[in-house]
């Protein structure tokens, strides 16, 4: 009986503006070309449910607070796993999602300060324990990246958010390379596109 080789999972991680979704479709590409069967998905979202929940939490209708946040949060990546990303991974398909739980211990540990081991304790109690084979942090100033995303129309609840807030962001996301550096690979967004994706 032949057995089938785990597939790989790739996430994309970084701000707003910094080109995640673009560059996202430049790795689908390259691993279509490869001949690599892939499911190209996304957080919070992924699932019927999850996308439900992604209303919820993009909404720029009132605001919550940063557990209910976070909580939605880790709700729809449970399914997401549970549903889409462990299924795919244990068929042999690659799995390219834009966001995983790098993205909850950056915006709500550290953007809404409360506490990058308790976000990831809390996945821990609900059986997250799937890591990336690879993350590939898009990085750039956060004022380049407000910038960039300030050109593409009306901003959700989280765009909204203040210079701080995104600054803490990003110093989560760089301890988190600088951490575990053999998974995550800082690349310099604020480059040329053409360099970004070589």
């Amino acid at each position: 009986m032949k057995s089938t080789v785990r597939g790989r999972f790739i996430t994309l991680e970084g701000l707003e503006g910094v080109g995640k979704t673009t560059n996202r479709q430049c790795v689908a590409d390259w691993l279509a070309e490869c001949g690599i069967e892939f499911v190209v998905t996304r957080e919070p979202g992924g699932t019927p449910l999850g996308e439900s929940l992604r209303q919820l939490v993009l909404s720029a209708e009132g605001q919550m607070q940063g557990e209910t946040e976070l909580l939605l949060m880790a709700a729809s990546r449970v399914e997401h796993v549970a549903r889409v990303i462990e299924p795919a991974l244990a068929s042999g398909r690659w799995v390219l999602c834009d966001r995983f739980l790098d993205a909850s211990i950056a915006y709500q540990g550290a953007g809404r300060q409360l506490g990058v081991e308790r976000v990831a304790e809390l996945h821990r109690l609900m059986g997250v324990t799937l890591e990336p084979d690879l993350t590939l942090l898009l990085d750039m100033p956060v004022a380049d990246g407000l910038a960039r995303m300030a050109q593409r129309g009306s901003p959700d609840r989280i765009e909204r958010e203040t210079l701080a807030f995104f600054e803490r962001v990003r110093e989560a996301y760089l301890r988190c390379a600088g951490a575990a550096p053999e998974r995550v690979k800082v690349v310099d967004a604020a480059q040329p596109l053409e360099t970004v994706q070589a």
